[in-house]
């Protein structure tokens, strides 16, 4: 089965072109960069999600579509509102457009928890807009689809855009964590292979025209897990708490306050708890440092 991975260069793409393919999937991966992660075997086609003609050439015999391209950094979405919404509207509609034309069996879509928040600023305005496109075209034209609404991803692969990926850096380069925002505001933690599984799993029929949210098991608050960094690194680090202003685009204890078409929580078979994912972060840019 062909499977088609918009974005598969990426953090959380690249993991789910690997979960597909160890699963014996034939993968096919479309970015607009090359991918330091592709497996022998797959595909890879680099290419512009803004270009129609390029989209459906790719899509061509697939049976399930994945769509993580885009912008999915809130503050660079808050900072680029036009170019948020040409890559992550319009370039949504091109993949939804070429999927039609080809008859694609399932279109995945990444979202985000913040699809049920007023915070998230335009990245999250995106996301509510898209799933409405995705939901429309599966009334319109019958195409079968899954969306999955992604908690905080923190793992391997990650870069600055990155929170977890963010903190753990400036602790081992700057001694020093500062977090523009409240440290009680709470988080569900989910490492990004623990996330790719479960979202290769939902390729089964069982998730056909379902909204999945896709988060951790547990509740933490982040200046605990600031704590946590902190200690495992074993030096003194100065955790910073700074006031982010009216602008702030992040929520504090629940991003529940806008209220789209429902989704039925996926708690995945977790295998990475918290402690173990942020000491491979820890060694990921140890090792990354040290190389260069």
């Amino acid at each position: 089965m062909k499977v088609v991975v918009f974005g598969g260069s990426g953090f959380l793409g690249s993991h789910v072109a690997d979960k597909l393919h160890h699963a014996g999937y034939e993968v096919v991966i479309f970015d607009a960069k090359d991918s330091a992660y592709k497996k022998e075997g797959q595909e890879i086609i680099i290419g512009d999600i803004l270009n129609l003609d390029q989209v459906v050439n790719a899509v061509k015999g697939a049976t399930a579509v994945f769509n993580f391209a885009g912008i999915a950094d809130i503050d660079e979405a808050k900072n680029l509102p036009i170019e948020t919404v040409k890559y992550n509207i319009l370039g949504n509609v091109n993949i939804l457009e070429a999927c039609r034309l080809a008859s694609v069996k399932r279109f995945i879509f990444a979202s985000t928890m913040y699809v049920y928040s007023k915070t998230g600023s335009f990245y999250r305005a995106s996301k509510q807009a898209s799933e409405d496109y995705v939901e429309t075209y599966a009334q319109t034209y019958g195409l079968d689809y899954t969306i999955l609404r992604y908690g905080s991803l923190y793992g391997g692969r990650a870069d600055k855009r990155n929170g977890i990926f963010r903190f753990v850096e400036s602790a081992i380069k700057n001694d020093k964590i500062v977090y523009k925002g409240d440290l009680k505001a709470k988080r569900e933690y989910i490492h990004v292979e623990d996330a790719a599984l479960a979202s290769v799993e939902i390729l089964k029929s069982e998730y056909i025209n379902q909204n999945i949210i896709l988060t951790g098991s547990q509740l933490y608050e982040v200046g605990d897990v600031l704590k946590m960094i902190k200690e495992m690194l074993h030096k003194n680090v100065d955790i910073i708490s700074e006031d982010p202003g009216l602008g702030s685009s992040h929520y504090i204890m629940t991003p529940y306050s806008f209220n789209p078409k429902p989704g039925r929580k996926m708690v995945p078979q977790l295998q990475v708890d918290l402690g173990q994912g942020l000491l491979g972060v820890m060694e990921e840019i140890y090792h990354s440092d040290k190389n260069k």
